[in-house]
């Protein structure tokens, strides 16, 4: 399960963002130090890290600057501002992303995963049971046996084994799958899973994406 920090001193935001974040599968660990922040940050051994701008002692970004000459632990900057200056600023200091508050969470959570996404692309990679997935020529592969996927295929597929055991509904399957690709309507997505499933049987892997009517799929 992947770690992520909250740097954050608004409480009420604290919580509901871990509420979020823990329902989506994370651990959550909140910074409650702000006067050692930089050492938290550090020795947090999260995998991702959400910053607010405005913070004590130290300013977000002033921050940012500095964990940046120590970690390149991915950053996603968190703020009420609206300006166009303070996203150059987090960019240039080195945020992985950055998002405004208030923020939409199934927006937030999909900034999350492509953040995540891109540092595991340095993997080559992934084990499901017997299956390896090579997310990066978009290969299922069993022994000798070798299946391509499509980029949207490799999407699902992604997303699924990402939160393996657990519902992914189609509403944010459909925008996963719209913001790294054109648009997909339902009917779209539905043909992808058709297909998926096709594919996984084929390496002997029958009804392994299970349909949960009135909710998503999840991949047992």
């Amino acid at each position: 399960m992947k770690r992520i920090m909250i740097v954050e001193d608004d409480q009420t935001i604290c919580k509901e963002l871990k509420n979020l974040l823990e329902h989506s599968g994370y651990v959550v660990n909140i910074l409650n130090n702000f006067s050692n922040s930089f050492e938290e940050i550090i020795n947090s051994n999260a995998d991702l890290v959400l910053l607010d701008i405005n913070i004590p002692f130290l300013n977000g970004e002033t921050l940012l600057r500095e964990v940046r000459k120590k970690t390149n632990i991915p950053i996603i900057m968190v703020t009420s501002r609206v300006s166009e200056l303070d996203e150059v600023l987090s960019m240039s200091y080195g945020a992985d992303d950055y998002i405004t508050k208030p923020y939409n969470p199934t927006i937030l959570l999909l900034r999350i995963q492509n953040v995540l996404r891109r540092m595991e692309q340095k993997v080559d990679s992934y084990k499901y049971r017997e299956l390896e997935f090579f997310p990066s020529k978009g290969i299922l592969k069993k022994n000798e046996e070798e299946i391509e996927l499509t980029k949207n295929e490799m999407i699902v597929f992604s997303y699924l084994l990402n939160n393996q055991g657990k519902i992914v509904t189609r509403d944010v399957l459909m925008t996963d799958l719209w913001n790294n690709d054109e648009y997909i309507n339902d009917n779209a997505l539905t043909v992808n899973i058709s297909r998926l499933r096709s594919k996984l049987s084929e390496l002997g892997y029958c009804n392994v994406i299970e349909t949960r009517k009135g909710q998503g799929y999840i991949l047992l």
